[in-house]
C-alpha cells in the first residue's frame, strides 16, 4: 500500500447514510447514445424523440469511444451530451450538467450548495481538486447549536435554521473549472438549465422521487412559504407528472449568463442571500449571520488528491480522491490498507468471510475518522499516521475473523505513527487538547451520529456525476444541498435553495469538527478517479453521507479484487455499518449470511438502498463505459 501527501497546488481557491428511492421501473427519454442493459439504444437530446419511452429495471449502462456523461437525470445528462456534441470537453460538460440538475433535481444540489470535483486534464497529465466545500460565516461559533441550557439543539430545528446554511461554492467552482480547464464560456453552459427553469423551455417533469421529496418536506413543515409556492403551489405538494417551472431561477440562472458570477458573491444576489440567512422580518427568522463579505471572501481551492494503491486479485490500481476537509479520501485508502492482505477474492464475494470482514474494516476505520479528522486549515488531523503500514497492520489484528468484537469500535492512536508527532496551531488548540485528550480514553468532542440512524432525523441529499470526452479528460463531481431541500430555505425572488452544510458540523465543541469561523465541516464526499499503471481507468462517486465511503470502497473492492465489469460492480448488494453494531444491508445479500452475520454480533437490517453510483469505465482500446446506478433514476450516454 501507499499515499502521497496531498499538498496543495495554488489556492485559486453528506448528505445522509442511505438513499430514500422508488421501486418503480426506470423511464428514460429516447434521444443521445444511452444504452440499458447489455445494448446500446440510440437515444438523443432531440425535442422530436421526447415523449418516446425505454422502460428498464437494470443499469443504463453506455458504451461509446467519442466521451461519455453519467448523470442522476435523463436531462441532465442530455445536457453534458449537447455540450460535448457542440465542441466542448469533459469539464464543459460537467458544468452544464451541474446547472441542469439545480433545476431537474433542486433538492439534491445547486448553487446554494457546494461539493468536490476531482478533473483529469489529459494535456497535463494530471488529476487535480477542486475543493468548493461551503465554510462557516466569521460570525458561527463553536456553541451556536446548542440551545440556553447548553443542550443540542434538535437536528429537525437546527437543520431548518439560517445557522446551517454554509457559503456556498458551487457556481465558483463551475466558473474557475471553466476558465482553468474548458473550451466554452460560462454563459453558452448555463444555458441549458435556463431553457429547463422558463415557464417556456423545455418540459422538466416531477418523477416519484422529487415528489416524495417534496410530500414529506411540505408535512414535516421544513420547507419556507416561499419555496413551497414553487413545489407546493396553493398548498398542494406537486405529484409525479407534475411539471415543474421555476421563473425565478431561471431569470437568477439568466442574470449569472450575462453578468457572470460577480452578482452572486458580491452583488444583488448575495445581499438577498445575506439578508435570507439573517432572517429578515417578511421570511422566516432563520438566526444566521452570513453577510455579503462572507459570500465576497469565498473562494475554492485547488488541491491535488490523495492517493492509495490497492493490489487486487484481479488489478493493480491507485485510488485517487479528496482530501480534507472530506474524510473520504483517508478513510477510504484505510478501509482498503486494511482489506488487501485477506485475499478476499478467495471467498465468494456474497460469503460471510468477505462481508464480515468488510464490516470490521468499516468499524475501525470509522473509529478514527469521528476521532480524529475536521479541516486540516484548522485541526491538526494525523492522515499519516492513519495510513501509516504498521499502523494499518496492528489496526488489522483487531478484527476477529469469526464474529464481531468492541475493539473495532474504538480509535486507535495514529498520533504515534504520525511523521512529527502531534502539533497545534495556537494557544487555544493546546488548551482544547488537554481538556479532551484521549490518554485515559476519553473522546475529543461528541460526536454527530449519522442522520439515517435516528429516527427523529430525515435523509440527506447529494448527487455525484461524471464526464469523459474524446480527448480522455475526464470529470468526477460530487454536489450537494445535505439534506433534501437543504436547509429548506429559498432565497425569495431567485428560486434556488439554500444549503444545510454546517450541521455536518458536531453540535458540540470541544472536537476536530467543532464550529469555527471561515471553518469548512467535516465531509464524507467521495468523488473518486483510479488508475491503473499510470493512466485513468475508473471514475466513481455517489451520494449518501457517512455511506458514500462504504459505497466507494465496495465497487473499487468488485473491480480491482474480484474482477467484475463495471455495470456488475454497481449492481452488485452493498453493506454499510460505521458505529456500534448496526448493519445494513441490501435485500440482495444472501439470507442465510445474513443470518450468520447476526450470529457472530452483527444486528443487520434490511434496507431497499445503500448509495447510487455515477462511474465511467476506460475501455483498453481508449473508449468508455458509462454507468447509471439503477437504485435511483439514472442515465448513461454519449455523443451521436
Amino acid at each position: 500500500m501507499g499515499q502521497d501527501s496531498p499538498a496543495a497546488d495554488a489556492p485559486d481557491s453528506e448528505d445522509d447514510a442511505t438513499e430514500r428511492v422508488t421501486t418503480t421501473k426506470r423511464t428514460f427519454l429516447q434521444g443521445t447514445g444511452v444504452a440499458l442493459g447489455a445494448s446500446v439504444v440510440p437515444v438523443g437530446a432531440s425535442s422530436a424523440f421526447e415523449g418516446t419511452a425505454i422502460t428498464t429495471d437494470s443499469n443504463a449502462v453506455a458504451e461509446a469511444a467519442g466521451g461519455m456523461v453519467s448523470s442522476v437525470h435523463q436531462q441532465a445528462t442530455e445536457a453534458g451530451i449537447g455540450v460535448l456534441e457542440d465542441g466542448g470537453n469533459a469539464i464543459d460538460a460537467a458544468v452544464a450538467v451541474q446547472f441542469a440538475l439545480n433545476v431537474v433535481q433542486p433538492h439534491s444540489s445547486g448553487i446554494g450548495g457546494g461539493g468536490f470535483m476531482l478533473v483529469y486534464s489529459a494535456t497535463e497529465d494530471e488529476i487535480i481538486a477542486i475543493d468548493n466545500r461551503e465554510r462557516a460565516p466569521l460570525g458561527a461559533q463553536p456553541d451556536m447549536f446548542l440551545d440556553n441550557q447548553g443542550e443540542e439543539v434538535p437536528f429537525l430545528a437546527r437543520h431548518t435554521n439560517g445557522k446551517a446554511v454554509g457559503v456556498p461554492g458551487t457556481l465558483k467552482a463551475a466558473d474557475v473549472a471553466v476558465k482553468r480547464f474548458g473550451r466554452k464560456e460560462l454563459s453558452e453552459l448555463i444555458q441549458p438549465a435556463i431553457d429547463l427553469a422558463a415557464p417556456d423551455g423545455r418540459t422538466v417533469t416531477v418523477d416519484e422521487f422529487l415528489a416524495g421529496s417534496i410530500a414529506d418536506n411540505v408535512e414535516d413543515g421544513a420547507l419556507t412559504s416561499t419555496a413551497q409556492e414553487v413545489f407546493a403551489p396553493g398548498g398542494d405538494p406537486l405529484e409525479a407528472g407534475d411539471e415543474l417551472v421555476q421563473p425565478d431561477l431561471a431569470d437568477t440562472l439568466r442574470t449569472i449568463r450575462d453578468e457572470g458570477i460577480g452578482p452572486f458573491y458580491r452583488g444583488e444576489i448575495a445581499a438577498d442571500i445575506a439578508e435570507t440567512v439573517q432572517g429578515a422580518a417578511r421570511y422566516r427568522q432563520t438566526g444566521g449571520n452570513m453577510t455579503v463579505d462572507d459570500l465576497g471572501r469565498y473562494n475554492v481551492n485547488i488541491t491535488r488528491p490523495t492517493y492509495v494503491t490497492y493490489e487486487g486479485a484481479a488489478h493493480d490500481v491507485t485510488v485517487r480522491t479528496m482530501r480534507s476537509p472530506t474524510s473520504g479520501g483517508y478513510v477510504i485508502a484505510q478501509i482498503l490498507s486494511l482489506l488487501e492482505p485477506f485475499d478476499l477474492a478467495q471467498y465468494d464475494r456474497r460469503s460471510f468471510d468477505v462481508y464480515h470482514r468488510i464490516i470490521e474494516a468499516f468499524q475501525l476505520a470509522f473509529a478514527d475518522r469521528n476521532e480524529y479528522l475536521g479541516d486540516e486549515e484548522f485541526v491538526d488531523i494525523p492522515w499519516q499516521g492513519m495510513l501509516d503500514d504498521d499502523y494499518v497492520d496492528s489496526r488489522r489484528q483487531v478484527i476477529d475473523p469469526e464474529k464481531a468484537t468492541d475493539a473495532t469500535r474504538e480509535p486507535g492512536d495514529p498520533f504515534e505513527y504520525q511523521p512529527g508527532g502531534q502539533y497545534y496551531t495556537s494557544a487555544r488548540d493546546v488548551e482544547r487538547a488537554q481538556h479532551t485528550s484521549n490518554a485515559s480514553g476519553a473522546r475529543r468532542g461528541e460526536r454527530n451520529e449519522p442522520h439515517a440512524n435516528s429516527s427523529v432525523t430525515p435523509p440527506g441529499q447529494t448527487t455525484h456525476f461524471t464526464t469523459a470526452d474524446a480527448e480522455g479528460n475526464m470529470v468526477s463531481w460530487t454536489s450537494t444541498i445535505e439534506q433534501l431541500f437543504g436547509s429548506g430555505i429559498m432565497v425569495p425572488g431567485r428560486g434556488f435553495m439554500l444549503n444545510n452544510e454546517l450541521t455536518d458540523f458536531d453540535s458540540h465543541p470541544g472536537g476536530p469538527n467543532e464550529v469555527q469561523p471561515e471553518k469548512r465541516p467535516l465531509s464524507s464526499t467521495s468523488p473518486t478517479i483510479v488508475t491503473r499503471d499510470g493512466d485513468p481507468f475508473l471514475t466513481v462517486g455517489s451520494p449518501g453521507g457517512w455511506s458514500i465511503i462504504h459505497t466507494v470502497s465496495q465497487i473499487v473492492l468488485n473491480v480491482a479484487e474480484f474482477g467484475m465489469d463495471i455495470d456488475e460492480a454497481v449492481e452488485e448488494p452493498r453493506v454499510y455499518s460505521a458505529t456500534g453494531t448496526w448493519v445494513q444491508a441490501e435485500g440482495g445479500v444472501p439470507a442465510d449470511v445474513v443470518d450468520e452475520l447476526n450470529a457472530a454480533g452483527h444486528d443487520v437490517s434490511i434496507v431497499d438502498t445503500i448509495g447510487n453510483v455515477q462511474s465511467i469505465l476506460v475501455k483498453d482500446d481508449g473508449g468508455y463505459v458509462g454507468v447509471a446506478d439503477q437504485r435511483r433514476d439514472g442515465a448513461a450516454g454519449s455523443p451521436s
